[in-house]
């Protein structure tokens, strides 16, 4: 029995499962109790046998057993009493429900009571103030009628006072009373359609119109004799004012005829077809001008209001007139236009807007004339938002050029004069330079002056014409200026330069009248030196000046026509000029240089017997150089540029001209070629002395120079050593020419060698062979074997007439002193 009732309870516990919301809420209420029976995962046989561990422990069955019901018993009453509270507490709430639903009803009702009043009383609300409210817009709109019929009264009243105070000419009370008129009529004019609104604005309209033909009249009246009583002054001022508030195109209109009226007088003093209208009498109109000026202030300053701008406007339009006045008269008169006259007119009229531009320089009216200029964007976004407010200099004033504009067509009479100016300028230059002496020597040797008077005048033409016109004027003097620079260079400059022609031989030159003299004489006198340095400091001062007169004048220059100014052509006429005279100083050196070789190749190189001192050869050049050096480099101090370029010029043409010279010099016993690689030597030595030869102060040459003459000269000093070495041994001589000429493979070359040797022709032939065949295998790479003891010893001879030749190159060449 207790089996069986086991066995079903067990069933019975196992098939009780709750949801897992049911085992946590159960968890939460049972937290503090840890019975294992209350756990979700109860296993009925683990806890019996957690009971019963062992067989012994089965005698105490019926106790637990015993324990067991007990509490299930107490379990059960518990469950019993729960229900019982439970469905006791459920009729509770079941009528507290039915409590709350009837409380609930009770407040609706309540509630719908008084939102009904509520609506009632708004009602009684509306009724009450609804003729309130009609009352409020009845006030508004009698108020707004009372206030318009205000405006009409005082708008009548205005009109009947305007016109009264008009017949009496009043207008001081006018003018205020007609800007209150406008103001008036103004709120009105949405009230046209109403034909006595409509009939009083007509009315002010035509009172206005009426108001400025009574001015005008006024006006009329006033200047119809000379000046104006103080009381009319006042009068015609407050006229003003009215006019300022009844029409602009009424004041404008008044304007016109004022300022007509007070140039009247002008326009019949200097009409075209009388005298005073020439050129000659144009001083008269400015003067007039100024005094109309002074008029108007003494008399009509008074009158006018400032913000009119009378004088400024008076001063435009006496401009205008004159302008066209003097173009009319300069076009009738064309062939009576002399450039005096033309730039007595033009200095008058120039200086006269200038007076003007001084005098209404801070003028608002005259500033609002001037063109603005686009500017860049960034400077529009940085001056957004500020106020602009034009601002009017001399420089940019719109009175300069109103009037000598006019001149501008008839400038061709200027620019015809300046040319013949400068062709008598030309021509006086070439006189003098005719008649002028001897040019001075030495150190300070500058331009000539005539240089310096040409670009002064061209300066002077530049300024002047510039203030006449900055377009095509200017452009045609440019083509002048253009013309007489070329026409300077070749008359004045290279005409100057002494005539120098070629001898029958084609290698001395001499010069045109002067007597021939003896070969190892220069072809060029002192003076003849020093007028060709004069040209050619001359030329450049002329160069470097040109390229600024370019300059300005693309400044100067409207922008149209600035491509068009070029003076590439006469810089490069300058340019070639200056060449030209470096090279005639190269190729006066030149020829004492080729005489002087010429005796080179003359003496008997055979027969010298002993090494001397330098050759008299060398003394002549060296003696040369010393003497022309210090007179070209004095008189080229400014243009030291040239100076440098002249001596890498003579080098270049020294060198060759002494090698070309030393092959024939032949032949050459062992003693002569230790003699030639002493001169040699020695001219090497005053080359590159050359930049200083002769100077208190020395300095070290040029690097590009001093190289220039030592690899030049290299090659001489080579050629003398291959004639010294001996050619005993063929094969050993020539491939020591390979070797120490840098592998020169020029048969030419070789034979001139050979025959600076004194060879006979079947030694010659025999080395030259010998020269083709080791020439050829070393183009094609075959190594040339160099020495052998002969030619070393030939080597240390070499070296050894060097250390004689340094010995007593340094006692006979070191520079004199001053």
């Amino acid at each position: 029995m207790a089996a069986d009732w086991s066995t079903d309870m067990i069933e019975e516990l196992q098939s009780v499962l709750y949801s897992p919301d049911v085992e946590a809420a159960i968890q939460e209420v049972f937290s503090s109790e840890k019975d294992p029976l209350d756990a979700t995962d109860f296993d009925p046989i683990e806890y019996i046998n957690t009971l019963f561990p062992t067989e012994q422990s089965l005698a105490s069955v019926d106790d637990t057993l015993n324990r067991m019901r007990t509490r299930i018993n107490g379990l059960d009453n518990e469950i019993r009493t729960t229900v019982r509270e439970q469905a006791e507490s459920g009729h509770d709430g079941r009528q507290s429900l039915e409590d709350a639903q009837s409380t609930i009803e009770e407040l609706f009702r309540r509630i719908s009571n008084i939102k009904e009043k509520a609506e009632h009383s708004e009602m009684m609300v509306k009724k009450i103030t609804g003729d309130i409210k009609q009352m409020d817009i009845a006030k508004k709109h009698l108020t707004d009628s009372i206030r318009t019929l205000e405006k009409l009264r005082l708008l009548v009243i205005n009109l009947e006072e305007i016109d009264r105070n008009m017949r009496m000419r009043q207008y001081a009370q006018v003018a205020s009373q007609l800007k209150g008129a406008d103001d008036v009529v103004e709120e009105f004019k949405k009230y046209q359609t109403i034909p006595q609104i409509k009939y009083l604005i007509d009315r002010l309209s035509s009172m206005k119109h009426d108001l400025a033909a009574q001015i005008k009249v006024d006006f009329e009246k006033a200047f119809s004799i000379r000046g104006t009583a103080g009381g009319a002054k006042a009068e015609l001022h407050d006229a003003c004012l009215v006019l300022d508030v009844v029409d602009q195109t009424a004041k404008e209109e008044l304007i016109k005829w004022f300022i007509k009226m007070q140039l009247t007088d002008y326009d019949m003093l200097f009409h075209e077809s009388l005298e005073p209208s020439w050129l000659d009498k144009v001083d008269r109109r400015y003067s007039w001008m100024k005094r109309s000026l002074l008029n108007y202030e003494e008399e009509c300053a008074a009158i006018f209001p400032l913000d009119w701008y009378m004088p400024e406007r008076i001063c435009i339009e006496f401009c205008k007139m004159t302008k066209k006045g003097l173009s009319n008269v300069m076009k009738a008169k064309s062939d009576q236009l002399e450039v005096k006259l033309l730039l007595f007119a033009i200095q008058k009229t120039t200086a006269f807007e200038k007076f003007l531009a001084q005098r209404f320089i801070s003028s608002t009216y005259i500033a609002s004339l001037v063109p603005k200029k686009v500017k860049p964007k960034k400077e529009m976004e940085e001056e957004e938002g500020q106020e602009s407010v034009s601002k009017v200099t001399q420089d940019s004033s719109p009175f300069l050029g109103m009037i000598s504009r006019c001149f501008e067509p008839h400038l061709n009479v200027y620019i015809e004069s300046q040319d013949k100016n400068l062709f008598d300028l030309m021509a006086s230059f070439v006189t003098d330079m005719k008649s002028a002496g001897p040019t001075k020597k030495g150190e300070g040797v500058v331009a000539f002056p005539s240089a310096a008077d040409l670009f002064i005048f061209y300066k002077k033409c530049l300024v002047q014409c510039s203030s006449l016109s900055t377009g095509h004027p200017l452009l045609s003097l440019t083509e002048i200026f253009q013309k007489y620079l070329k026409e300077y260079a070749t008359k004045i400059l290279e005409g100057s330069l002494p005539k120098v022609s070629s001898s029958s031989s084609g290698a001395r030159l001499t010069l045109t009248g002067i007597k021939r003299d003896t070969p190892s004489e220069s072809k060029l006198t002192n003076d003849d030196l020093a007028l060709v340095c004069t040209i050619l400091c001359t030329a450049d001062y002329c160069l470097e000046t040109t390229m600024q007169l370019e300059s300005k004048l693309k400044d100067k220059i409207d922008e149209q026509f600035s491509d068009k100014v070029d003076f590439t052509s006469e810089c490069e006429t300058f340019r070639s000029l200056t060449s030209t005279c470096v090279q005639l100083l190269v190729q006066d050196l030149e020829s004492v240089c080729l005489n002087a070789f010429i005796n080179m190749t003359k003496l008997s190189w055979g027969s010298v017997e002993a090494v001397g001192d330098q050759s008299s050869y060398v003394s002549l050049v060296v003696g040369h150089l010393r003497q022309t050096i210090p007179l070209i480099r004095d008189s080229l101090v400014s243009v030291r540029k040239y100076f440098i370029n002249f001596c890498h010029k003579f080098a270049n043409v020294f060198i060759p001209l002494f090698i070309t010279h030393l092959y024939k010099c032949k032949p050459i016993s062992t003693i002569a070629a230790e003699q030639l690689l002493l001169d040699t030597h020695s001219l090497k030595s005053v080359l590159i002395e050359l930049p200083t030869l002769g100077a208190a102060v020395t300095r070290k040459a040029p690097a590009s120079y001093t190289k220039l003459v030592n690899t030049g000269m290299e090659k001489a000093e080579l050629i003398v050593k291959i004639v010294m070495s001996p050619h005993d041994h063929a094969e050993e001589f020539v491939s020591h020419y390979l070797s120490i000429m840098h592998g020169d493979n020029d048969t030419n070359n070789f034979h001139k060698i050979l025959e600076m040797k004194g060879l006979r022709k079947s030694e010659q032939n025999a080395l030259l062979d010998l020269f083709k065949t080791k020439a050829s295998a070393k183009k094609e790479g075959e190594g040339v074997a160099v020495g052998g003891d002969k030619g070393l010893l030939g080597m240390r001879k070499l070296e050894i007439v060097e250390r004689l030749m340094r010995a007593r190159g340094s006692e006979k060449l070191s520079p004199t002193k001053q």
